[in-house]
């Protein structure tokens, strides 16, 4: 039958449901808040009061001129009648200036208070958000890094003052080593002289010596020395 072809030309995918066909997509939620469209109601309603206002100063103007056009012409009754007219308006615009000072007060007292929401819920979530650290890491647990922080500090200064005691006595072992080392080379120089002889040398030669040859000789012993 024609059920049946249509079923086989069209068949419905796996896991595909009839009602879905005809189902309606889901309309995002709209993020326009009450206060939101009461805040532009009330600017709506602001600019038509300026637009009213407007069409009322255009048309005393208009009047203004037909009344000194109707004085030209000796119409001075008419010419009263529009500045009657003239000065009910200027009653209406003393009116609409003191709706739209309201207008105008209203939304900002609106907005203001929009504003203070936001700000105590932004205080609120930084409040949440303090008590989770402050759950993360508790006083005790400041109290402990700091203890240990003092510890290593300490202990960090003991090793440098350690350190630094090993090497004052290292300096002072050198000197004493240097100190040392002048004895011994002083005591050497002693050991190498050649002593001097008892018994005078015939014909006077000791005192015939050549004073150069002195000269030299305490020379020599003075080099001996600064080696």
């Amino acid at each position: 039958d024609l059920s049946s072809g249509i079923n086989a030309e069209w068949p419905l995918r796996p896991g595909k449901k009839m009602g879905s066909l005809f189902s309606k997509s889901k309309k995002p939620e709209s993020r326009v808040t009450e206060q939101d469209k009461a805040v532009l109601k009330l600017k709506q309603t602001r600019d038509k009061l300026k637009q009213y206002q407007k069409r009322i100063v255009i048309s005393q103007e208009k009047e203004r001129e037909l009344a000194k056009k109707c004085l030209a012409e000796g119409k001075k009754d008419k010419a009263l009648r529009l500045l009657k007219k003239k000065k009910f308006q200027d009653k209406l615009l003393e009116k609409t200036d003191n709706q739209l000072d309201n207008l105008e007060q209203m939304v900002q007292t609106i907005e203001t208070k929009q504003m203070e929401i936001e700000v105590m819920k932004g205080l609120e979530q930084g409040n949440d958000t303090l008590k989770a650290l402050h759950n993360i890491m508790s006083l005790d647990d400041v109290e402990r890094i700091m203890g240990d922080t003092e510890d290593a500090v300490a202990y960090q200064n003991e090793i440098d003052d350690i350190l630094a005691g090993g090497l004052s006595s290292d300096e002072a072992n050198e000197d004493d080593l240097m100190n040392e080392l002048e004895d011994i080379l002083g005591g050497d120089i002693g050991e190498q002289l050649p002593d001097v002889p008892d018994t005078e040398l015939p014909g006077g030669e000791m005192e015939k010596k050549p004073s150069k040859e002195r000269h030299q000789n305490v020379s020599r012993q003075e080099a001996l020395v600064a080696g």
